[in-house]
């Protein structure tokens, strides 16, 4: 085995030049799709804590996933109804109380209640559709991140004011509203007040920050003309990963509409899909190019050493070590490109980490990027395949060639 070795690092180190040129292509496609990986990786992964912690990771409200049964369709299978108005139901949630306990006795997380209600914000001049969700402040800081997202006050200003109100920064610029302002409310239902802007909160989601407020719960249940109103539950778990399965559990037990984060956004979430198919195609392509220098260089040397193949094997080399030298010097290639693309793809990940941009439109003034040990990986499998796979067929060629063809010429 040595002696393999030796003949294989003999080849190798006696062609610099293309040795050079094939290293630094296996290099150039494990550093750009390291950095590529971890651009992509990076930018998933920051959408993802955004769609996380900007909102519960589960909310249960008092709608139903489908229409109650009739009392027929209940007690016959056979019987089926069509065009009928399903009874009316009081809105909210049945005993939520009582239901909040007992999801605290085995939910993994936080739970708070909460009264949403649709309503019109008017200022200046300025009527903008608004959800308002109407809050329990010292319970918020278990369900959501918005203590953390406050602008200009805390959600203990809610308590300082007549209907006092939080309101989106995006949504404050559209209005034109400063903390101290005094807004209209107004709703479907007939009910309107006055209340005052506490205060405003940034969760970089511009959907959310344009289009919503937060009010206390009392506040909530006046808009929506119903003393003691609860009809949304806000959920966070430990574990953003179990919300799906948190929430069918839910939903199994109180009969009442459960949504996680993951079903909210699912459109989203399924454009990851499509974006990791274009990265690893890429990706591929750029490491399939790679892997011609590597066929290249092994190639023109089996060619050049015909007449070494064939003294080898006149010697008594068999076919499996001559073939094994040549698929040794494909390593060889493969594992010092990719050594060097490790150090590649890393610096490009700090230079292209380290540009700052300035966009309106995003909160971050850096690319996200991800630091991972598996893209390394990968990256090196990848060009260690694609090196002892172009390696393999010029080696197969060589060690199949007769030695008295070769001496002879008829090569």
């Amino acid at each position: 085995m040595n002696l393999t070795l030796d003949i294989a690092w003999t080849h190798v180190r006696t062609r610099l030049r293309q040795t050079g040129f094939a290293i630094a292509g296996v290099a150039t496609g494990v550093g750009f799709s390291i950095m590529m990986a971890s651009l992509m990786q990076g930018s998933q992964d920051d959408f993802t804590s955004r769609l996380v912690n900007t909102l519960p990771h589960i909310t249960t409200n008092d709608e139903r996933r489908l229409p109650p049964k009739q009392p027929a369709e209940a007690v016959f299978a056979a019987v089926e109804f069509h065009g009928l108005t399903p009874e009316a139901r009081r809105p909210g949630i049945k005993n939520p109380m009582a239901m909040i306990a007992s999801l605290e006795g085995w939910l993994p997380g936080g739970v708070a209640p909460s009264v949403k209600v649709q309503a019109i914000i008017r200022y200046a001049n300025r009527d903008i559709a608004t959800s308002v969700i109407g809050i329990d402040p010292t319970r918020e800081s278990k369900v959501s991140e918005l203590p953390k997202q406050m602008r200009g006050a805390t959600l203990a200003a809610l308590y300082r004011a007549t209907n006092a109100i939080v309101l989106g920064d995006r949504l404050a610029e559209k209005i034109g509203a400063r903390i101290g302002a005094n807004i209209t409310i107004q709703t479907s239902e007939g009910a309107r007040i006055n209340a005052r802007v506490v205060g405003f909160f940034h969760t970089g989601l511009r959907q959310v920050d344009e289009s919503t407020a937060y009010v206390l719960a009392k506040t909530g249940q006046i808009l929506a003309h119903q003393t003691g109103l609860i009809n949304e539950l806000r959920v966070r778990v430990n574990d953003p990963m179990i919300a799906r399965e948190v929430a069918q559990r839910i939903e199994n037990d109180s009969g009442y509409k459960s949504v996680s984060w993951e079903e909210a956004h699912e459109d989203l979430l399924s454009t990851f899909v499509i974006r990791n198919i274009i990265m690893y195609t890429v990706v591929g392509a750029i490491l399939l190019v790679a892997s011609f220098g590597t066929y290249n260089i092994v190639s023109t040397i089996t060619h050049e050493k015909a007449r070494d193949i064939a003294i080898m094997k006149s010697l008594g080399m068999s076919e499996v070590t001559v073939r094994t030298i040549f698929v040794i010097e494909a390593m060889i290639i493969g594992i010092v490109g990719a050594l060097a693309g490790f150090s590649l793809g890393y610096l490009l990940c700090v230079v292209l980490g380290s540009v700052e941009i300035k966009n309106p439109f995003i909160d971050s003034n850096h690319l996200p990027l991800t630091y991972s040990y598996k893209h390394y990986l990968l990256a090196g499998l990848a060009a260690l395949t694609s090196s002892v796979a172009a390696g393999y067929l010029p080696a197969r060629k060589a060690a199949r060639a007769h030695p008295v063809d070769i001496i002879r010429g008829a090569t």
